[in-house]
Parts: structure tokens; C-alpha cells; sequence
């Protein structure tokens, strides 16, 4: 005996769900590209190096700006993006080295800071053990 297969609906895909979906991928992308860091937002004058090159910091790259007024007088540490003293520099860089000695540190001094500030951070890199310093400059 046959039996008759029941008319089946025609499978097709939902139009309303897939625009829903594209456009939430569309907001994320867009909020997304323009948040910015704030390490980029100060206001800080680099050297000039003819050799310096472009390249791009691993996203767990801890980074050190140094500020200095037009006098060269007051100098003020960031910790990405961060207001820190002498001290806090101390115990964040050591939380850092615990966590992991491979840690690249790069460091962005101001033209007008004095060097010694900056030599006093890489000295404070070398204690912990944090030997992936580097120092940024502008081509």
C-alpha cells in the first residue's frame, strides 16, 4: 500500500533574523574602532630618531609615558594611561614581573624630560627582572 507523503513547507532562510544579526555586527564593529586608548591622548612631544621604525606593541605591552613640563622642572609618570608616583611604579612594575618576566615594557619619554628620570625607570625594569624594555621615538 503507498502512502502519501504530506506536502512539505519550503525550507527558506529568514530574512528579518539575518539583518538583525548584520546590523548588531555592524554597531560592534564600529563602537569597537573608535574607542580609544588613553595612553594615546597625552600630549607627549617624542625625540627624533632617523632610525626609528614603525612597528606595532603586543597587546600585553606595559607602557611608561613621562611628561614633563615646558621648564623640564615637574615630570609626571603614566602607567597606561595611569597618574602613578614613584612608588606605586614600584609596586605595579613588581606585580607585573611576578606575573610574568617576558612582559615588554616600552617607554615614552617626553623631548624636554630630563634623561635621568628615564635611566631611573629602566633601572627600576632591570631590578624586577623586566628585560623586554624598550623606548619609543619619532621618525
Amino acid at each position: 500500500m503507498r502512502i502519501r507523503a504530506e506536502e512539505e513547507e519550503e525550507v527558506g532562510v529568514q530574512m528579518a533574523p539575518l539583518i538583525d544579526c548584520v546590523f548588531l555586527l555592524l554597531i560592534f564593529f564600529l563602537v569597537s574602532a573608535t574607542l580609544k586608548k588613553a595612553h594615546k591622548e597625552l600630549a607627549i612631544d617624542l625625540p627624533h630618531s632617523a632610525a626609528a621604525t614603525e612597528a606595532k606593541s603586543p597587546a600585553q605591552t606595559v607602557i611608561i609615558e613621562v611628561a614633563c613640563d615646558v621648564k623640564g622642572e615637574n615630570v609626571e609618570i603614566y602607567l597606561d594611561g595611569q597618574p602613578v608616583t614613584q612608588r606605586l611604579l614600584h609596586k605595579l612594575l613588581q606585580e607585573k614581573a611576578t606575573a610574568s618576566q617576558t612582559t615588554p615594557v616600552r617607554i615614552d619619554a617626553d623631548r624636554r624630560t630630563p634623561f635621568q628620570h628615564v635611566v631611573h625607570i629602566l633601572d627600576v625594569c632591570q631590578f624586577y627582572g623586566l628585560t623586554r624594555v624598550g623606548v619609543r621615538a619619532r621618525d
